[in-house]
């Protein structure tokens, strides 16, 4: 096929289907179109081009390439998002063109439809069933893609957590380095002074904004919680002069953030422990933190283990010293990170509205003192790391096989979707621990 994705140029894998449908004829995509007319309200909203080479649709629409019957099989076991993504990575369902573009019209066409929420009727459920049957789609579900997580356990305990962190973060620092910017390798939303501004930069400026906000001086002691790949540790040991406790589960993470602390210098003042959360309070009669800060981390806690986190920055903190935390929120039908992400990228998130997180954070005695939304800020964001994804897609391949690829790609243009379009947001907050003076500033900088 010609015409991939303008974002990725992969050649996704060969149709497990021969070249016709298995009833023999060349009609494949006109049977589904009639079968899907009472699920879409009306005509396809994309051109679909089958695995027997028929089309369906209107002319002028993005186009969709069912290039195996195992699409259709996974759409039929998974119905919707999991289903959808299964097919993308595996390359059994392609989109020509641009996939952002695909997207948001398919969402598009979804809101102008009233679909969301809409129950087929029997009728047409029947003659869905008549189509699978004579496609000969029916059976057992195609094997889950090599990509997707497999994490098992109790829900959040500490060995679950543990898997389900290295499935997205041990795939190595090499292969980070090829999408995130090198210089700071942060992992988590800039603070961007313009959509011309390098990446990097806008990852510095949220770094000093974070190191501002905290009040750090020199000397001073700072907790990580969930330090990645060491971008705010390293930063506020190097220009803040203060030292530094980053903690992480991930291997990966631990030893690429020492071996960075080593060239820049800084590793007396920069520790990075493989530590959970949840061990990460001084003990009885240890010194308590100045400062804490958690970036993009309180959303693979979960919900039921919320408090608990909450109350570990409670508690490392010293009276009057300062938290802050930089979070995703979502509302809406998917509080997680939705089918597809807990699926192939982060195993057990979990999103909420700012404002109930803001809840959880005050009923652990923290007192909140700003909330900073940055939502904008992501688009340009990821803007920059589908940028350093494209320049970089043959090398990333090479390094890791397309199907991942494909998930980072799915994985990169829907979450800028997600934050264009309001879906997903993302705050600063910031908190203080009572019982001694803050030293916050008497006006809130511009």
């Amino acid at each position: 096929m010609s015409d991939l994705p303008d974002v990725v140029h992969l050649q996704p894998r060969q149709p497990s289907g021969g070249p016709t449908a298995p009833g023999g004829d060349a009609d494949v995509a006109p049977r589904l179109e009639r079968a899907l007319r009472p699920f879409v309200g009306g005509d396809l909203p994309v051109r679909l081009v089958a695995w027997d080479g028929s089309t369906a649709g209107p002319d002028v629409a993005p186009v969709v390439e069912l290039r195996s019957p195992d699409a259709l099989r996974r759409l039929l076991w998974h119905p919707g998002e999991l289903g959808a993504a299964q097919a993308y990575v595996t390359g059994e369902l392609e989109v020509r063109g641009d996939l952002d573009t695909a997207l948001t019209h398919a969402f598009a066409v979804a809101r102008e439809r009233g679909l969301s929420g809409r129950r087929p009727s029997v009728r047409a459920l029947a003659g869905a069933v008549r189509t699978a049957v004579g496609l000969d789609l029916l059976g057992r579900a195609p094997e889950p893609p090599a990509t997707q997580a497999r994490v098992r356990g109790r829900l959040h305990s500490r060995t679950r957590d543990r898997s389900a962190i290295s499935h997205h973060y041990d795939t190595t620092a090499e292969f980070y380095s090829l999408i995130l910017d090198e210089e700071t390798m942060a992992y988590s939303c800039g603070y961007h002074s313009s959509p011309d501004q390098p990446l990097a930069d806008a990852q510095r400026a949220k770094l000093d904004l974070v190191c501002q906000k905290l009040g750090l001086e020199p000397g001073m002691r700072l907790l990580d919680v969930g330090c990645g790949w060491g971008s705010l540790s390293l930063h506020a040991a190097e220009h803040y002069g203060v030292h530094v406790t980053g903690v992480t589960i991930s291997t990966e993470q631990q030893q690429f953030a020492r071996a960075a602390a080593l060239r820049r210098g800084v590793a007396d003042r920069v520790e990075i422990r493989l530590c959970d959360y949840r061990d990460a309070v001084p003990a009885a009669g240890d010194e308590r933190y100045d400062a804490v800060a958690s970036l993009e981390m309180g959303e693979h806690v979960g919900q039921s283990n919320y408090p608990t986190y909450a109350r570990v920055l409670h508690d490392a903190v010293r009276p009057g010293g300062r938290v802050l935390v930089q979070q995703m929120s979502r509302g809406g039908r998917w509080p997680g990170g939705g089918p597809f992400i807990e699926s192939f990228i982060a195993p057990d998130m979990h999103m909420r509205p700012v404002g109930e997180t803001v809840a959880l954070l005050e009923a652990s005695g923290l007192e909140a003192r700003d909330v900073h939304a940055l939502r904008e800020h992501y688009v340009l964001t990821v803007a920059g790391w589908l940028e350093r994804f494209e320049a970089n897609v043959d090398l990333l391949a090479a390094l890791v096989g397309e199907e991942l690829v494909r998930v980072w790609q799915l994985y990169l243009v829907g979450g800028s979707m997600a934050f264009r379009d309001g879906r997903m947001g993302v705050d600063q907050v910031l908190l203080v621990r009572p019982g001694a003076a803050h030293g916050l500033p008497w006006r809130r900088p511009s």
